[in-house]
């Protein structure tokens, strides 16, 4: 097998879903996903954010689910000895073909990209966009009014801009993130490749729970 590390991306099993364009404060303090970060970082390299299918977040390597995304680091800090903060950006989706565990239970993975949302048409999603746009405009202008209010210049907004409210894989992957929904059903939106079905998937659990 070969030993090459740039043929492996490093895997950050967690129980959440990561999604593209989304935004994922992680603090990471064990010994193994630190040194991951670091050399993610001095190679300027994302890793993968994984949802566990079973197995912990700590210990012994989680058993991943098969699709995950990449994460990008944007920005990072140290409070204290052997704890960092970082602030990840979701990039692109990937499929996990093969994966091997390090002696220190470090989790890797050989990889495939998987295709971006089709962006070339803006108003894909039918009537589910407009429906789930305008209620995630309201929610955007509310939560960032009411957080910056609270938080001041400490505020990390989950909501990156451009706020793409024309594009429906956008507003998808932000009602994804924000619907009171398992983590099983997440995951089988991350992995639903057109992004107006998974649109309209959301725009059914919005219209179930009476948010539109």
């Amino acid at each position: 097998m070969p030993t090459d590390r740039t043929d492996w991306l490093p895997l950050f099993p967690l129980k959440t879903v990561l999604f593209p364009g989304g935004v994922l404060p992680l603090r990471v303090f064990e010994t193994r996903y630190v040194d991951m970060v670091r050399d993610c970082m001095k190679r300027s390299a994302p890793f993968g954010v994984v949802a566990i299918r079973a197995g912990a977040e700590v210990g012994a390597a989680a058993d991943p689910c098969e699709v995950g995304t990449l994460a990008h680091i944007v920005d990072w800090d140290m409070p204290e000895l052997g704890v960092l903060l970082l602030n990840t950006r979701g990039g692109d989706r990937f499929r996990i073909l093969e994966t091997r565990t390090l002696p220190n239970q470090l989790l890797e993975a050989r990889t495939e990209l998987l295709p971006a949302d089709d962006t070339s048409n803006a108003g894909d999603g039918g009537d589910a966009l407009p429906l789930c746009a305008n209620v995630l405009r309201a929610v955007i202008d509310d939560l960032l009014q009411r957080a910056r209010a609270e938080a001041g210049d400490d505020f990390i907004s989950p909501f990156p801009e451009p706020h793409r409210l024309d594009d429906a894989g956008w507003v998808a992957n932000r009602w994804s993130e924000m619907l009171p929904i398992s983590l099983e059903e997440k995951q089988q939106l991350l992995e639903t490749s057109d992004a107006s079905l998974r649109l309209e998937k959301v725009r059914d659990v919005l219209q179930q729970n009476g948010v539109i």
